[in-house]
């Protein structure tokens, strides 16, 4: 009988890698998140996720192990070729950021070098390279001595322990050093919202501190919510030594400064940097952190670059690299090229890239469910003859308006802006109101982007009254505030406080674009899109906003309600066209007068559902696919696994088994959580859901299969002590409320009706308990008896 992939790592790989000089201290199991497991208490662990095998270098006793390689373990039965591909995506530059890959079989490897683009042939382990010899290829193929000056950051360990950071900000990091390194000192990093940008910047510095190399530093943002939460995090880890730029005081005796655009006077073309050139003079800074960069294009922010030449310039941004304009280049798109060219220009194409895709798959990010809907109104516009018919009045006076004042016809991307139609803020309203209702309750953390602060204004009051309404009829009380407005105009900042932290008010955000980014609030569940969005960057922002995983609140996953087919947007970012920005001295001529806004009511308004979809990677990209397409793609994964229902079964009963096989199922083993809550099948066990899926059993609610248990079973119950069986019933009784984990929880034989029953002394009495158990799940998930 050949070795399954844990039992050749284990008693193939392992030896012969201990053979060729790689100590246990040189293999680093780099494990991502995995699922969030829930029960009917609500989230009880994280279970653990894949667990990828990299092979690091030591330089010095005490320094700072080095990524070089990753090794991909496949079951002896398989060809040592068998895992290459797929350990080619985890090495590369948007996963582990390691230049040597290795697939084995336990006796035959093989290596695919980045740095060559070459594949070796298949070879026996006991020629497997030695650490000596791939850190001599590492240093020949990036071009530096891992004993140079240069490269000493590398060398430092984290402060405290590895165990705070993930693998892919180590990764991000060991990207940034390497390039400085090599002799550049700028670098870009792409990370996905939520990906934890700024412990990477703090820890970055640290590390070039601690290596004798940082001697002022500056970390510039362009909000003071972002300037808040790196003064905290920097502080954490610098003490005093890190102050925040404010009120007019340079804070020139900390050595790392946390800035504004608007503190340093260089937020607009009119702003004259004075309070940056009066103290800070050309390179006073040696590092320059550079923080959500794609909106750091306005003003006179490139002083800060071009006064400090010699500085490490790190950019830091969460939206994609560059884009190309979808349909009419509107004043937006041009800026959102602008912006991106500057990146791209300056700073370089991305040392390293994590996206939204990736972040879902590894269980850091929180799965992304949409919702889309479609406006009667949006699909054929408005004539003047059907405004002229319905009365319409002036926006701002209530004025009657002649034929003249109105246009020939209105289009979906004026509605709310140059007309206003009561009917459709209604319409939307209660289909989303009704879609709250469908998935939890009203009362779930939302932003709603509008299209401009009286449309937001709007929103908030219809939202407002459809809950109050609601309350009336379920005879309950109103939580308040429920919906408000959270917008530049109305001093929105300081409801961001409410939003984050009131759990029982404050659930109903309307904005524009005051929430669009650096807003960490890891509660919100939905996000709603009652605006057209042209941006591919602002729409990557306010998606954003829903990503961050929220275990408090049970939050595994988030909704996008999409009413204006905002997510087209979602893979358009990606372009390799280069666009210059155009002159400072560029003029922009503004209309004499704002155009007049009309409203007019009288309008049927009608929502059609267009689907639901979920976010999944599509050839490297985040990308919405339909459910049933998800389900096909889960269902495809699965039945490649584990071929057929019966096999299936028995590994879903040996919890290493089941785990092996779900980190193997898309998006960490989540697919499974998010077809089943989808689908409204929570009374349902996941193996239900899958075996549906992937095998077409009709599924059985957990419920049902503990009911009819006893009664297929009794041949089986029959044949033990009155006390082991009485145990066993209880035991399926536990299944009933928490599923196959209520039956591995560790609590199980504490529980006080399985304790009432005999608990594990009666097991004991009859057998071994862990085989008793392990029974039990076999006859609960089988349609046999006896």
């Amino acid at each position: 009988m050949s070795f399954n992939e844990s039992d050749t790592r284990a008693k193939l790989i392992d030896p012969a890698l201990h053979q060729r000089g790689w100590t246990e201290n040189l293999i680093q199991r780099e494990e991502s998140a995995g699922a969030i497991e829930m029960s009917e208490t609500g989230p009880r662990r994280r279970a653990k996720g894949r667990v990828d095998y990299v092979l690091r270098i030591l330089v010095q006793v005490d320094s700072q192990p080095v990524a070089v390689g990753l090794i991909e373990a496949k079951a002896e039965h398989l060809p040592p070729t068998h895992g290459l591909e797929q350990a080619k995506c985890y090495a590369s530059s948007k996963r582990l950021n390691v230049p040597f890959v290795f697939a084995s079989n336990g006796h035959l490897f093989i290596e695919f070098d980045r740095f060559t683009g070459q594949t070796s042939a298949p070879q026996p382990l006991s020629k497997f390279p030695t650490p000596v010899e791939l850190r001599h290829r590492y240093e020949q193929g990036l071009g530096f001595s891992l004993e140079s000056d240069k490269a000493r950051p590398l060398l430092v360990r984290y402060a405290g322990s590895e165990a705070s950071r993930r693998y892919y900000q180590d990764a991000a990091i060991r990207a940034v050093l390497e390039k400085v390194a090599q002799g550049e000192n700028r670098a870009l990093l792409s990370l996905a919202t939520g990906a934890g940008k700024t412990l990477i910047a703090v820890n970055l510095l640290k590390r070039i501190a601690d290596a004798g190399q940082l001697r002022r530093a500056l970390f510039v943002c362009d909000r003071e919510e972002l300037r808040l939460q790196a003064l905290a995090a920097l502080q954490n880890m610098f003490g005093a030594d890190a102050a925040a730029v404010a009120n007019g005081q340079p804070q020139k005796n900390a050595r790392i400064l946390v800035a504004t655009y608007q503190t340093l006077n260089i937020d607009s073309e009119e702003a004259d940097a004075n309070f940056l050139t009066t103290h800070y003079p050309l390179n006073y800074f040696s590092h320059l952190i550079i923080d959500e960069c794609h909106r750091s294009a306005w003003g006179k922010w490139s002083q800060v670059l071009t006064r400090n030449p010699d500085a490490v310039q790190v950019g830091l941004t969460a939206t994609p690299r560059r884009l190309v304009g979808i349909g009419e280049d509107t004043s937006e798109v041009r800026l959102d090229a602008k912006i991106t060219a500057d990146n791209i220009r300056w700073f370089g194409e991305p040392v390293y890239e994590y996206d939204m895709a990736q972040g879902i798959e590894d269980g850091y990010l929180a799965a992304c469910e949409i919702v889309k809907g479609r406006v009667n109104l949006d699909d054929t516009g408005i004539t003047v003859e059907e405004i002229m018919a319905r009365q319409p009045v002036d926006a701002v006076t209530g004025q009657p308006v002649t034929i003249k004042e109105t246009r020939e016809s209105y289009q979906r991307t004026e509605y709310e802006d140059s007309i206003l139609l009561p009917d459709r803020v209604a319409a939307l309203c209660q289909d989303l109101f009704e879609q709250l209702l469908d998935t939890g309750g009203p009362e779930q953390k939302t932003i709603i982007f509008c299209v401009r602060d009286r449309h937001a204004d709007e929103v908030a009051v219809a939202m407002n009254n459809l809950y109050a309404q609601w309350c009336v009829t379920q005879q309950r009380e109103r939580l308040e505030p429920y919906a408000f407005k959270c917008t530049a105009a109305n001093g929105g900042g300081e409801y961001l406080a409410d939003l984050r932290g009131a759990a029982r008010r404050f659930f109903i955000a309307t904005t524009v674009d005051l929430l669009t980014t650096g807003v960490d609030v890891p509660c919100v569940r939905n996000i709603v899109f009652f605006k057209y969005v042209r941006s591919p960057i602002a729409f990557y922002q306010m998606v954003g906003r829903g990503t961050r995983l929220y275990v408090p609140d049970n939050k595994l996953m988030f909704r996008v309600y999409d009413y204006t087919n905002a997510t087209r947007l979602f893979g358009e970012a990606f372009v390799t066209k280069h666009r210059s920005p155009p002159s400072h001295q560029t003029k922009v001529v503004m209309s004499a007068a704002p155009a007049e806004i009309i409203q007019v009511a009288g309008f049927e308004v009608h929502i059609t559902p267009v689907g639901r979809y979920i976010v999944t990677e599509v050839n490297g990209k985040a990308m919405p696919v339909t459910l049933e397409e998800y389900k096909k793609r889960l269902a495809a994964r699965l039945v490649a696994e584990v071929a057929t229902l019966e096999i299936f079964r028995e590994t879903w009963i040996i919890p290493p088994q089941r785990h092996e096989l779900l980190i193997d199922l898309p998006d960490a083993g989540r697919s499974a959580l998010l077809v089943r809550e989808m689908e409204k099948m929570r009374e349902f066990d996941l193996y239900d859901v899958l075996a549906e899926i992937g095998y077409g059993q009709a599924p059985q609610t957990r419920i049902k299969r503990a009911a009819v248990f006893g009664e297929k079973q009794a041949i089986w119950l029959s044949g033990m002590p009155v006390t082991a069986a009485n145990t066993v019933r209880a035991m399926v009784n536990q299944f009933a409320k928490a599923g196959t984990e209520g039956l591995e929880n560790s609590a199980l034989f504490k529980t006080p009706e399985v304790v009432k029953a005999g608990g594990l002394a009666a097991l004991k009495a009859w057998g071994q308990p862990s085989e008793i158990l392990i029974e039990t799940k076999r006859r609960i998930f089988s349609d046999w008896d006896g």
